[in-house]
């Protein structure tokens, strides 16, 4: 596209462009010069031995009588005489170099060719220099006619036919004609002449013909001309100071050469003049025009790839949508299924719990009996050891329940997620099942008995206790607690949630004390009954058997039975206790069970929120770019159908297209590319496509005039 910009800007300037340019190039002392001071009749131009012309000189025609002078950095008049310190490279001037261009302007009047606007470039030789290219670009883009200096001396030069193949590859078919300069030089062997012009008539017409194929083989010939620039100029300007033509010394065939060089300008005339329109446009209008369908070939098949792809985005986007619709369904069902699995895993854990801490409460009396440390009834060593005693049970039954439970329990806990991830992952995308990670193998059950919080109540009752005392005999018969409040009296209850059986034993038990503590004299009767009934021997025996018990157990009461003692107390404490947090342990853990288990679905939802999202962008992304090629195709239609007059501006063309596009998706990247640079090439060169149509119409009503002409002359 940026190719055809410039081509079709180039051809743009040679068509607004009123005069016609001709443009001289060859190799360093080939008589480039010479030949225009010929044309022009007098010597104008710097010429001589040697690398003369060292910048581009245009000459082109003044209405005025006195010839001069400009520059590109002044656009003061100077005198043509100065021409040799401008352009002369023994004379150069240091503000000037090869790329530079002096203006001559000679007056219309002293020159025929510059009566009818034409521009005449000299250059500097194309073997001097590496420039070819910026020298192409800025001085023979526009130009009408290439005329090539050659030294009939030596042959066609690939340095000669590479700057033609430059000019042939930037603009359409150049317009050439081939002079062999100096063939003066011919008549020192005229024995090879003819056979020396054959050799450069072929190569010429081999060169204009097949290599650069800008005209046909027999056109070809008639472009090729063999003159002598030196001896045409030195015979016209003898004769323009009244003196005669052949005057001098000239070599032998000076007629000859003369009229071949008199030929080339009446061609050359007629080539510009008569056939000035077919030169000037035709070409040029061609090429524009197939320019221009090259670009509406373009913009069929953007129409017709934007067709494909927007059926492709809208397959795309349906399947999109039926995934999307699929995954919501799923994930809800999913989420029901879930939380009845966890409910009843949960239960399931709770039950186990349970039932393993109602064991461990079973067997607290082998718990205890393990417990082994220093006993002392002092109270600061007492504390000590029962807090010693406290951690051990703990430890042992926390231990307990974690070999019987936490084994399988964990063991479900994975299996449970492990069927989430796999249930789950049919409803993520690929980017984020490649981020789902296994299971957490970090979840630990914990078991939080506190029993040193749970027995804080705990006092122990170590001091010597008779077994067949009287009050012994009535903890045994109402329990400790009981005992204790119906041998102080108390009226009171130890709680009130007591039932009614323990409020009946306290109340016959209260009143047989009292009945006993106040009715002394009723005890005396009674023993008397009994002294008479059995005798005394009988109960003097049974006082000593009562007394020899008593000294017995007061005998073997020592820290050790102390230690029995409170280990039986705490046993029997410590039990009633953990039967009361048994629901509030297993709870607890069933309670850790459902957080890990809902934290892992939780981020499984979190991923598929993840996915939906992602869906739901590529849903708007397809959308989007589905409004784009529509887009797209219909101005392409417009585009393709409108008339090339009616081209819009750049802006209009650019809000239409891009304005609304956005940035481009990867998928179709190219041919928004595609577009955009079309676009721009027609919006950028809107004035030169209809300047190129009006001189195609202009060209051929012209053409068919000249052709009516030639048939009546």
């Amino acid at each position: 596209m940026q190719s055809c910009a410039t081509k079709l800007s180039t051809i743009r300037e040679v068509l607004v462009r009123r005069h016609m340019k001709v443009a001289f190039f060859g190799r360093t002392s080939n008589g480039k010069s010479t030949v225009i001071n010929a044309m022009l009749r007098d010597r104008v131009l710097p010429s001589g031995i040697g690398h003369t012309t060292n910048c581009f000189l245009r000459v082109e025609g003044t209405d005025g009588e006195e010839a001069y002078l400009t520059t590109e950095a002044s656009n003061e008049r100077r005198s043509v005489t100065t021409v040799n310190q401008l352009a002369h490279a023994l004379h150069m001037d240091p503000s000037l170099d090869s790329g530079s261009l002096v203006k001559v302007f000679w007056p219309k009047s002293r020159c025929a060719l510059l009566r009818d606007d034409l521009v005449l470039m000299d250059s500097p030789g194309t073997d001097v220099t590496l420039e070819l290219d910026s020298w192409i670009d800025k001085f023979c883009l526009d130009a009408d006619v290439f005329v090539l200096v050659g030294n009939a001396e030596s042959t066609l030069m690939n340095t000669e036919k590479l700057f033609f193949h430059k000019v042939s590859e930037r603009i359409s078919k150049p317009n050439i004609f081939i002079l062999h300069n100096r063939w003066d030089a011919s008549v020192t062997e005229p024995e090879y002449v003819d056979e020396v012009r054959k050799q450069h008539l072929d190569r010429c017409v081999t060169f204009l013909g097949e290599e650069l194929r800008v005209v046909s083989l027999e056109e070809a010939a008639g472009r090729i001309f063999f003159v002598s620039a030196k001896e045409v100029l030195s015979s016209r300007m003898q004769r323009a100071q009244g003196m005669p033509e052949t005057g001098g010394a000239l070599a032998e065939g000076f007629h000859d050469r003369l009229r071949e060089f008199q030929r080339f300008e009446r061609t050359f005339e007629e080539f510009i003049s008569q056939s000035a329109v077919k030169t000037k446009f035709e070409q040029h209008t061609v090429r524009a025009w197939q320019i221009t369908e090259a670009i509406k070939a373009v913009m069929d098949a953007i129409n017709i790839a934007s067709a494909d792809r927007k059926i492709c985005c809208l397959e795309e986007r349906e399947e999109q949508r039926d995934r999307l619709d699929f995954v919501r369904g799923q994930i809800n069902r999913l989420s029901d299924s879930v939380k009845e699995s966890i409910k009843t895993l949960t239960g399931d854990v709770s039950a186990k719990v349970a039932s393993a801490l109602t064991d461990q409460i079973r067997s607290l009396p082998i718990l205890v009996e393990e417990f082994r440390a220093d006993f002392n009834p002092t109270k600061e060593t007492l504390q000590l050891y029962k807090t010693k005693l406290m951690q051990h049970v703990e430890e042992r039954m926390v231990n307990c329940l974690a070999h019987r439970c936490s084994v399988s329990i964990l063991r479900d806990i994975r299996d449970a997620q492990r069927h989430m991830i796999d249930s789950v992952r049919p409803l993520l995308s690929l980017s984020v099942q490649e981020q789902l990670s296994a299971p957490s193998t970090s979840f630990e059950l914990t078991y939080d008995l506190s029993l040193t919080d749970v027995c804080a109540d705990f006092r122990e009752h170590i001091e010597f206790q008779f077994s067949l005392g009287w009050t012994a005999l009535v903890t045994r018969f109402i329990g400790a607690a009981n005992a204790k409040q119906a041998l102080s009296g108390s009226e009171s209850r130890q709680q009130e949630g007591s039932n009614f059986k323990d409020e009946m034993v306290v109340s016959i038990a209260t009143g047989l004390v009292s009945v006993t503590s106040r009715a002394s004299m009723t005890v005396l009767v009674i023993g008397g009954v009994v002294w008479r009934s059995v005798g005394w021997r009988v109960i003097a025996l049974s006082l000593s058997l009562y007394g020899v018990l008593y000294l017995y157990e007061r005998l073997t009461w020592t820290d050790t039975s102390r230690e029995r003692a409170l280990k039986q107390q705490f046993v029997e404490h410590a039990a009633r206790r953990l039967r009361a947090v048994v629901p509030i342990t297993s709870s607890t853990c069933s309670q850790q069970v459902y957080k890990e288990l809902w934290s892992t679905f939780s981020r499984l939802t979190q991923r598929v929120d993840l996915s939906e999202a992602e869906l739901e962008g590529n849903i708007r992304q397809l959308s989007f770019r589905i409004q784009r090629l529509e887009n797209i195709q219909r101005r392409s239609k417009a585009f393709r159908s409108e008339p090339t007059l009616k081209c819009p501006a750049a802006p209009a063309w650019s809000n239409l297209i891009f304005g609304t596009c956005g940035e481009s998706g990867s998928e179709d990247s190219d041919l928004n590319l595609m577009t955009s640079n079309t676009v721009k090439f027609f919006s950028g060169n809107r004035e030169t496509i209809k300047s190129v149509a009006d001189q195609i119409k202009n060209t051929r009503t012209l053409v068919n005039r000249q052709q009516q002409l030639a048939l009546v002359v």
